[in-house]
């Protein structure tokens, strides 16, 4: 069968987007197609694959996220935005423009996200992550200090001093650790002054990614929560920086969004 895709990518952490309708009969096995469609040797290669759909209510679209390993994810920041942009570049929203809001109802709810910036394909969205819940202030894990905390998916992120240690490998452990039922997302934060963070990520699904949304807003509510940092925040990641602030309990996060390419993939289904 063929699968009509987008690929965009939100400060170069990469999506593969899929309009429900255009499969038609829909896929047997989307983890199958998931995984298939995001191997980056034998598919088209992504951090995630988000198959979008015609919202109702105030939604302009709704998306379901699969990792790359084929697990399911309520969430991503990057992502959202994201299918954002597919949505304004689409017109599904009634012709979208600067300053105005796109709504997209995701697996933690309905987000509303403001254009704030566009040059052809790059988009720049300021997205309400929400209120960010902290479960544990302070968790030790592996000698190392954590904070446990949820922004619409699960987050542990560790306060560290630099990155010179294999965090990709205490991530890959952290994220499948028994203290967590259904997996978790892992930062490494280094904190830099009040308002300035340097964090690094191991995404539940997708491992080492070059930047995460929810990554991001998950490092610097922890921070926050610590009195390390106040409002406003820049979440500096490998990909560029991620700006944050809070709106009352709100967390708002600005990031770029860019389509990149569309095509069709041609999946075995069996």
């Amino acid at each position: 069968m063929k699968i009509l895709f987008t690929k965009a990518h939100g400060a170069r952490n990469d999506f593969l987007l899929t309009w429900w309708e255009s499969l038609h009969m829909g896929v047997p096995n989307e983890a199958a197609a998931a995984r298939a469609i995001c191997d980056r040797h034998t598919g088209v290669g992504a951090d995630g694959w988000i198959l979008a759909s015609l919202g109702t209510g105030e939604a302009h679209a709704a998306i379901d996220l699969w990792n790359s390993d084929g697990s399911r994810s309520e969430i991503s920041g990057n992502g959202t935005r994201c299918a954002a942009a597919l949505v304004v570049e689409a017109g599904r929203g009634g012709g979208i423009t600067v300053g105005e809001e796109v709504r997209i109802a995701t697996g933690a709810g309905l987000k509303k996200l403001r254009l704030l910036e566009r040059k052809g394909l790059w988009f720049l969205f300021e997205m309400n992550m929400g209120r960010a819940t902290v479960d544990e202030l302070h968790v030790g894990f592996e000698g190392r200090d954590a904070t446990i905390l949820n922004v619409g998916n699960p987050q542990c992120a560790f306060f560290v001093e630099d990155f010179n240690f294999d965090w990709q490998a205490m991530g890959a452990r952290i994220e499948r650790h028994s203290r967590f039922l259904n997996r978790t997302n892992v930062s490494f934060v280094k904190v830099l002054d009040a308002h300035n963070l340097d964090v690094r990520f191991f995404e539940r699904g997708a491992g080492e990614t070059m930047s995460s949304g929810t990554g991001s807003t998950g490092a610097a509510a922890a921070a926050f929560a610590r009195g390390l940092v106040q409002s406003p925040v820049r979440v500096l990641t490998p990909a560029g920086p991620l700006e944050l602030r809070w709106e009352s309990d709100d967390i708002l996060l600005a990031g770029p969004a860019e389509l990149t390419a569309t095509g069709e993939y041609y999946h075995e289904t069996t």
